[in-house]
């Protein structure tokens, strides 16, 4: 289950390892039969640490999620919570507790607290009169996750808002102490760049622990050359924009929660027998996991759109060849050989036709009959075939993204758009028109006066004045604000670092341009440099940005200094404080994988977003859509 972990250059299992085993310690500190009562947001999380196989060999019989009212049956003899430490869980904690000693039920109740044990929380059990009802109170620091061998996330949902809208620091520690359990397992990190308030921060809390842990320091040879901490609002563009990779647009269009994906079910429906004509078709998602574990997927995620179609194509002549063979096989030795491949051609045929069919449904969503032209320097997108009542989908999709692009390159930035105003006519979904307004806003360095105020009374007029406070909120985070100066840096910026290529080559790239087609993530750009030619040759650009850029060193331990081979690769963790999107990983693994790139990239996150997720996030009311 965990084997794609270890094939990359950091064996990322051993941290999943490393988490299990605590868990396993704690089951084992309640003797006895077990229920586990599951805070629902946790059990994603838990499934990329532990299967159920795991608890049960430590003997939890049942699980539920936690739920106001009694608790279901279950003749078990200890029930743990396994929650976050929030007092409204508390609340409903308590409540099951109270139920329970009703009943007179000889259960001995234990907590355990994810990522922190919480003083406050524990003050509301013992207002509520059942602190003293818990045999153990406990807390498991599961702060970064493996989500893949190149790939780990916090995944705290509330990150980004409370660093820049609550000036909360919580997420911040965790990271920190998330960073410090990475060097105990894989050696002090040498060198610390960062960019960024909330990076300056963290870096701090690290130099401290550090200082405050002297002599007690694993002497384990470093596997990671540097580490580069990036806040989130030194790029607030690049989350705003449609991802264009494979893995971005499932994301984009479905959503990709813990590895794991929901798509509608028709496509995936196995072919009707004679007889079953009549049967209705399956109505429960199909849910699909992603990782790299799945050799197709891992080719193609990382691919612009406009790419998968041809390497799906190769796969499935390579598969048809493979069966092909069989007719071939003439002897019994060769009659073996075939039959032991079987399983895998098998599980390779199954997994092309489930991602056959994930891009025909994304491609129904996004690129029917539709062309990309290059005109005169800009994008413009036209039709190959007029658009029927079914393509109404695709052409909302490819409006939506030339208007992006048009944000993008500097083009009508400050006047107001028509696309939005349209969209705002129709109802379309909120959250699409906030994405497209702080897109304006973040590529003209604030919205002037006069068009900001009619933007917010177009939104509030429509969808509603309780979304104010979302607006402000959306303020208060840069990504929707008033210019308060004449001079837009976007602009130098964008042509410094190039993050505009007008020859952006989709199918077989030379530059991480491809994941946007045509635009550079700027988050991305930031890093390439930094490992050549170094961020003194953009002193400019970094101070126009917000927040310190920094290096810091840290000492290694006598003896620990590795020595690289000639020709070896630098490895460098890239932390981004406030989430990361798919497209910025796929630009990642790039750049990873360029003959002449000299490092090789870890990626780590507060969260998994996505533009829609993100700004969500900033909501007061993320229910309120507007659909």
């Amino acid at each position: 289950m965990s084997a794609h972990l270890s094939y990359g250059r950091v064996n990322l299992n051993i941290l999943r390892e490393a988490a299990r085993k605590e868990l396993r310690e704690f089951l084992d500190k309640c003797g006895g039969s077990k229920a586990i009562v599951w805070d629902e947001y946790l059990t994603g999380p838990f499934g990329l640490i532990a299967q159920y196989s795991l608890l049960k060999e430590h003997e939890v019989e049942k699980m539920f999620t936690l739920k106001g009212g009694r608790l279901p049956a279950a003749d078990v003899k200890n029930i743990i919570f396994f929650v976050r430490p929030r007092l409204e869980l508390m609340d409903i904690i308590a409540e099951n507790v109270i139920s329970e000693d009703k009943m007179h039920s000889p259960r001995d109740f234990h907590m355990l607290f994810v990522p922190r044990r919480s003083m406050l929380c524990e003050q509301r059990l013992k207002e509520q009169g059942v602190l003293g009802s818990f045999i153990n109170i406990d807390e498991y620091i599961l702060d970064l996750i493996p989500y893949d061998g190149d790939l780990l996330s916090m995944e705290s949902e509330g990150a980004f808002r409370e660093c820049y809208l609550e000036s909360d620091q919580t997420s911040l520690y965790h990271t920190a102490k998330g960073l410090m359990t990475l060097q105990a397992l894989y050696g002090t990190i040498p060198q610390i760049f960062g960019k960024g308030e909330c990076a300056r921060h963290v870096a701090n809390m690290m130099l401290r622990m550090k200082r405050e842990f002297a002599g007690s320091q694993t002497q384990i040879l470093p596997v990671f050359d540097s580490l580069l901490l990036l806040d989130r609002n030194v790029d607030l563009l690049t989350p705003l924009a449609t991802q264009l990779t494979y893995e971005g647009l499932i994301d984009e269009v479905y959503g990709i929660t813990n590895g794991y994906v929901k798509l509608p079910p028709e496509k995936f429906s196995a072919q009707k027998k004679q007889g079953e004509a009549g049967k209705d078709l399956p109505t429960e998602p199909k849910k699909m996991q992603l990782n790299s574990a799945e050799e197709l997927y891992a080719e193609i995620r990382d691919k612009n759109f406009n790419g998968v179609g041809a390497a799906l194509s190769k796969k499935a002549k390579i598969i048809s060849a493979a069966f092909e063979e069989r007719h071939s096989a003439k002897t019994v030795g060769e009659i073996k050989q075939f039959v032991s491949q079987l399983p895998h051609m098998q599980a390779a045929r199954s997994s092309l036709a489930n991602h056959t069919s994930i891009a025909e449904l994304i491609k129904d969503i996004t690129i029917r009959r539709l062309l990309i032209l290059c005109n005169r320097g800009k994008w413009i997108f036209s039709l190959s075939l007029s658009l029927s009542l079914s393509d109404t989908a695709s052409e909302a999709f490819f409006d939506n993204l030339t208007v992006e692009q048009e944000f993008m390159t500097g083009v009508d930035t400050d006047k107001v758009n028509t696309y939005i105003e349209d969209c705002i006519a129709q109802k379309d979904p909120l959250i699409k028109i906030l994405r497209l307004v702080c897109m304006q806003s973040v590529c003209n360095n604030g919205l002037k006066q006069k068009l900001l105020d009619y933007y917010k009374r177009e939104i509030l007029q429509t969808y509603g004045y309780e979304h104010m406070l979302t607006l402000n909120n959306l303020e208060k985070t840069g990504l929707l604000k008033p210019q308060t100066s004449t001079r837009n840096n976007y602009p130098t910026i964008r042509k410094t670092l190039k993050l505009w290529m007008e020859d952006a080559n989709e199918q077989n790239p030379n530059d991480i341009s491809y994941v946007y087609s045509g635009y550079a993530p700027l988050s991305i750009r930031l890093t390439q440099v930094l490992a050549r030619p170094g961020w003194r040759s953009i002193e400019e650009v970094l101070k126009m940005l917000p927040g310190p850029h920094f290096e810091e060193r840290q000492q290694l331990p006598a003896g620990l200094h590795k020595k690289r081979q000639q020709g070896e690769n630098r490895t460098t963790l890239v932390f981004f404080l406030g989430g990361v999107t798919y497209a910025e990983i796929a630009a990642l693994r790039f750049l990873s994988q360029m003959e002449d790139g000299g490092t090789e990239y870890i990626i780590a996150t507060t969260k998994l977003i996505n533009g829609t997720s993100w700004i969500k996030s900033l909501m007061d009311r993320p229910e309120a859509q507007a659909s």
